[in-house]
């Protein structure tokens, strides 16, 4: 049984205003000591944490320094299995046990919640059959009803989503920079709720996330922006990320309120639920909280490290909706953006690249240390 703490109680009082405004609030973080030790437990408990959030990057800096996985590694080393296979095994062995910890909220919230997702290996992001077939193994690794199986918003990846979740899996879309490409998420995502219908599948058990990127727009259109150097361009910067993602927000509105919809809800299917990702801040000279501040909407879901889960807990502004009135300015600040010379096609493409780009590099980074580990414990069995 975990003890809560009286200041827990106090700060989790900020976190409570946010899940009351339908807000979940996810932890974007994952290792076998933080499953081990209870802290996950502890974060359901005291932080209104109800889901959970994997990448290759998050799994590169768990497995990459050993801490927790000495055993399974030995394990593994003494079976002489390949270092791809060791990965997966460790990882989704993880993701179960995050997956076992979350099972009662996500009974609690008819499986909205209580969510755990594990990515498809990047290298795969190309790569359309590639995907589905990856996901559909670690759909069945996993073995867990609360499983997302995380499928990047490549071009290659738009028919694997429709597929996977026509089969009755359900998904979290990863990597969303654009407005365009998320319009395209949903309705990849459409497609195959009308898939798992004319299979006779139940819609009501398939859910889904859409993971729209946040700091690494500001990241990238203020560094633009600084390089102009203008009053007029320095004024914009830390707006161009809040603005895409309030759009985002008004796309999801439309879509999910329109006739092809209509007919999908009737059949109980669920709402793909926009997921603001990346949302620790890049630049110190903003709010720690500024992506949660800014992006209070109903129906959404914000995955964030621990850090800014923290500082959100302490000094969070939960002012009710801060989405849904910003339409105009959003717009407006995009457009200022755009009239400086930064085009907003190439920044969101360059951003999905380098995307990509990072996780591969972060998967390699992963097996290389894995394969030196099980060498090592190779070494010590003979």
């Amino acid at each position: 049984m975990i003890t809560v703490s009286t200041e827990a109680t106090a700060t989790a009082g900020i976190l409570e205003r946010l899940a009351d405004e339908g807000v979940s609030i996810w932890l974007d973080d994952l290792s076998r000591k933080r499953i081990e030790s209870g802290n996950l437990a502890e974060l359901i408990a005291t932080k209104n944490v109800v889901g959970v959030t994997t990448n290759p990057s998050i799994f590169q800096a768990a497995i990459g320094s050993g801490e927790g996985y000495e055993e399974q590694l030995a394990d593994l080393a003494v079976r002489g299995v390949t270092v791809e296979e060791a990965v997966r095994m460790m990882t989704t062995a993880d993701v179960r046990a995050a997956a076992d910890i979350l099972r009662p909220v996500y009974d609690a919230t008819d499986g909205r919640d209580g969510r755990v997702s594990i990515e498809v290996d990047p290298r795969l992001a190309h790569h359309t059959a590639a995907t589905i077939a990856e996901a559909r193994q670690l759909a069945w690794l996993v073995d867990r009803p609360n499983v997302m199986i995380k499928i990047p918003a490549t071009k290659a990846g738009l028919p694997a989503i429709t597929e996977v979740i026509g089969q009755g899996i359900s998904v979290n879309v990863t990597l969303i920079f654009s407005l365009e490409r998320y319009r395209e998420v949903m309705d990849a995502y459409l497609a195959g709720l009308e898939k798992a219908a004319a299979k006779g599948l139940d819609l009501s058990t398939i859910h889904s996330v859409a993971s729209f990127f946040v700091s690494r727009v500001d990241s990238e259109i203020d560094k633009r922006l600084t390089g102009i150097g203008t009053a007029e361009a320095l004024a914009l910067k830390g707006k161009a990320a809040l603005a895409n993602a309030r759009l985002a927000y008004e796309a999801y509105d439309e879509v999910f309120g329109g006739d092809r919809w209509t007919a999908l809800a009737g059949a109980k299917a669920n709402k793909q639920r926009p997921l603001w990702a990346s949302t620790g801040v890049k630049d110190p000279a903003y709010k720690s909280t500024l992506y949660v501040d800014e992006l209070v909407a109903p129906g959404t879901v914000n995955t964030m490290p621990e850090a800014t889960l923290n500082a959100t807990a302490d000094h969070g502004e939960i002012t009710g909706d801060t989405v849904t009135g910003g339409y105009a300015q959003a717009r407006a600040d995009l457009a200022a953006v755009e009239a400086l010379g930064i085009s907003y096609d190439e920044v969101v493409t360059q951003l999905e690249d380098e995307g990509v780009a990072k996780f591969e590099v972060a998967w390699q980074d992963l097996l290389d240390a894995v394969k030196k580990s099980l060498g090592s414990k190779g070494a010590d069995a003979e």
